[in-house]
C-alpha cells in the first residue's frame, strides 16, 4: 500500500520551504553559523513576558472570543488610527489571529472561489503562493528586480491582470528583498485596482521596520480602496514575539467576519496568554511612543548598514533594503545559481543563506541574509562569506 496515494494533489504538489531546507541543515552542523530565518534576537520585553506570567497567575487560561479579547482588540484599533490614521471599529472590523500567517490563510480562504487569480509580487514570502494553491486558487506572479528597487510597476500589474484576477497580494516591506514602497508608489496602481475591482491583501507585519524619513504608508490610507483592503499584521517582529503566534486582521466588516467564520472552526482563537502580553505591549507603545520598538529598530539599522557596506565590500551586487530586516545580494558574478551558491557555501565556509528562488522565480541569482542575528553572528558570517569569495573567484 503506498500511503502517498492518500496524500491530496494540492499538498503532495507543494514543495519543501526553500528557508527550512538550509535551517534544518544548519541546526545539525556543528560551528555553522545561519543568517537563514527572520527571527529577531531580541526576547520579547520584559513588561510583556511579565503580563503573561501574571495572567497564568490570575487563572486565565481559557478561550477568549473567536474574535480576540476586545481589550486587544481596542489597543489594535488604537494602534492603527495613532500611527497610521485608519479607523477599524474594534467591534466588527478587527480579528485576532494566531500569527499574521494565519491571516493571510483565513483571508485567501474567504474570498477565493475555484480557480481565481490572485497576483503574488516575485519575488515574495514562501507562503503566499502556496496558501493560494491550498485555497483554491491560481498564484500569478508579478516580477520585479533590484533596478526597480522591487517595487510592483503600474505597467507589470497590468499586464498581469486577467478576467480570472481575484484579488492581489502587497507585501511591504517586503521579505526577502527589503523593498519598500512609498505613498507615491502606492498612488500609481491604487487606479488600477480600482478599475479592476480587486481585493487586496496588504500583509504589513514589518511596517514598523522601515528605515527612511518617511513613515510606512498603507495601501488602506486610500479612501477609494480602503472598503476592499485586507490589512494583516502582527506582533513577531516589531515587538519580537514569534513565538507566541500572534497577529491581527482589520478590513471592512463583511470580510472580516467571513474570516471569524473560518477561524472559529479551524483555530477558535488565539492564545489568552499571548494577547494578554501583546496587550501590554502596545499600551505601553502608545504611551510612551514605542520607545521598545524603535531601540529594536535602531539595532537592526546598524546591522542594516553593516551588511551592506560589507557585502558591496566584497563585490557583490547589492540593493539597499529601506525595510524589515533582509538584505537581497546578488551572487550572479560567481556564475552559479542560487541553490548551487548557497549549498557551496554551506558546505565549504558553514555558513547558512536562503537561496533566492525560495521566494520566487525572480528571485534567482540572489541570495537572502536576514541582519535580524546578532552583531558577531553577523560579523562571522560576512568574514566566512568573503573567504569563500576570494578561494572560490567570480567568473
Amino acid at each position: 500500500m503506498n500511503m502517498q496515494d492518500y496524500v491530496s494533489p494540492h499538498v503532495s504538489d507543494l514543495p519543501p520551504s526553500g528557508i527550512r531546507k538550509f535551517f534544518d541543515i544548519v541546526t545539525t552542523m556543528e560551528g555553522a553559523v545561519s543568517l537563514g530565518v527572520g527571527e529577531p534576537d531580541f526576547v520579547t520585553p520584559w513588561n510583556m513576558r511579565e503580563a503573561a506570567i501574571y495572567s497564568l497567575e490570575q487563572g486565565h487560561t481559557h478561550y477568549t472570543s473567536n474574535w480576540g479579547t476586545i481589550e486587544l482588540r481596542r489597543a489594535v484599533s488604537r494602534y492603527m488610527e495613532t500611527r497610521f490614521h485608519l479607523e477599524y471599529n474594534p467591534e466588527n472590523q478587527v480579528l485576532i489571529t494566531t500569527g499574521a500567517s494565519e491571516g493571510i490563510d483565513l483571508a485567501l480562504r474567504a474570498i477565493l472561489r475555484s480557480g481565481d487569480e490572485v497576483l503574488v509580487p516575485d519575488p515574495s514570502y514562501v507562503s503566499y503562493a502556496p496558501c493560494v494553491t491550498l485555497s483554491g486558487g491560481v498564484p500569478v506572479g508579478i516580477e520585479t528586480n533590484a533596478k526597480a528597487e522591487f517595487k510592483i510597476l503600474p505597467e507589470a500589474l497590468e499586464n498581469a491582470i486577467t478576467d480570472k484576477t481575484r484579488a492581489m497580494i502587497l507585501p511591504y516591506p517586503n521579505n526577502p528583498t527589503g523593498g519598500v514602497m512609498t505613498r507615491e508608489d502606492l498612488k500609481k496602481i491604487v487606479p488600477i485596482l480600482k478599475k479592476h475591482d480587486i481585493i487586496i491583501i496588504s500583509d504589513e507585519i514589518y511596517a514598523e521596520l522601515t528605515y527612511t524619513e518617511e513613515r510606512h504608508a498603507s495601501i488602506a490610507q486610500f479612501t477609494e480602496l480602503h472598503d476592499r483592503v485586507i490589512l494583516l499584521s502582527g506582533f513577531s517582529k516589531s515587538f519580537a514575539m514569534t513565538g507566541w503566534r500572534l497577529g491581527y486582521a482589520c478590513g471592512h466588516r463583511d470580510l472580516i467576519a467571513a474570516m471569524v467564520k473560518i477561524h472559529q472552526y479551524t483555530m477558535l482563537c488565539a492564545p489568552i496568554m499571548s494577547q494578554a502580553a501583546a496587550l501590554e505591549g502596545l499600551n505601553r507603545s502608545l504611551a510612551d511612543g514605542f520607545s521598545q520598538v524603535e531601540t529594536m529598530k535602531r539595532a537592526y539599522n546598524r546591522r542594516r548598514r553593516m551588511i551592506l557596506a560589507e557585502l558591496r565590500r566584497m563585490g557583490l551586487d547589492c540593493f539597499e533594503p529601506l525595510g524589515a530586516f533582509y538584505i537581497f545580494p546578488s551572487i550572479k558574478v560567481t556564475g552559479l545559481t542560487s541553490e548551487a551558491f548557497c549549498q557551496d557555501l554551506l558546505t565549504k565556509e558553514k555558513v547558512a543563506v536562503v537561496p533566492g528562488t525560495a521566494f520566487g522565480p525572480s528571485g534567482e541569482g540572489h541570495i537572502r541574509c536576514s541582519y535580524a542575528y546578532s552583531v558577531e553572528s553577523i560579523q562571522e558570517a560576512l568574514s566566512r562569506i568573503k573567504r569563500y569569495l576570494e578561494n572560490n573567484g567570480a567568473q
